[in-house]
């Protein structure tokens, strides 16, 4: 006589390792954005075919579609500037270093005297001016 042994076969799905996995890219992600430092000005910058320059940036500044001037040397985070202290306050960091040149990242929707304003201000203290675009 023959006994045949029944396997049953469950219909069901474990989802613990399902949430774990979960979980874990949850947390993976969360991680990863407060670990970037995104640029805190929203400024919309104009578009160019130029590649991106080759020296290391030294001191940014930043005016935004309101006519706000930010300035941030280095890795600093930006501090606003008043439009009438910029050139002193360019002119007191470039006495700390004589080789600093100015990326400038302008909204497009700011005046052209704007940019001219920081365009003289580079010129009269012969710093170098690099104006950043977006590709």
């Amino acid at each position: 006589m023959s006994l045949k042994k029944r396997n049953r076969v469950e219909a069901t799905f474990a989802m613990s390792s399902m949430t774990d996995l979960v979980f874990l890219l949850l947390l993976f992600f969360v991680m990863a954005s407060t670990m970037s430092s995104p640029n805190d000005i929203k400024i919309n910058l104009p578009t160019s075919r130029a590649q991106k320059a080759s020296r290391p940036q030294v001191a940014k500044v930043s005016i935004d579609n309101l006519g706000n001037y930010f300035v941030a040397l280095g890795k600093d985070k930006p501090v606003p500037v008043d439009p009438d202290n910029l050139e002193g306050y360019l002119s007191r960091v470039q006495q700390a270093d004589t080789t600093m040149y100015i990326a400038l990242h302008a909204d497009e929707d700011v005046a052209y005297k704007e940019v001219v304003r920081v365009l003289d201000i580079a010129n009269q203290h012969h710093m170098k001016l690099v104006v950043a675009t977006k590709r």
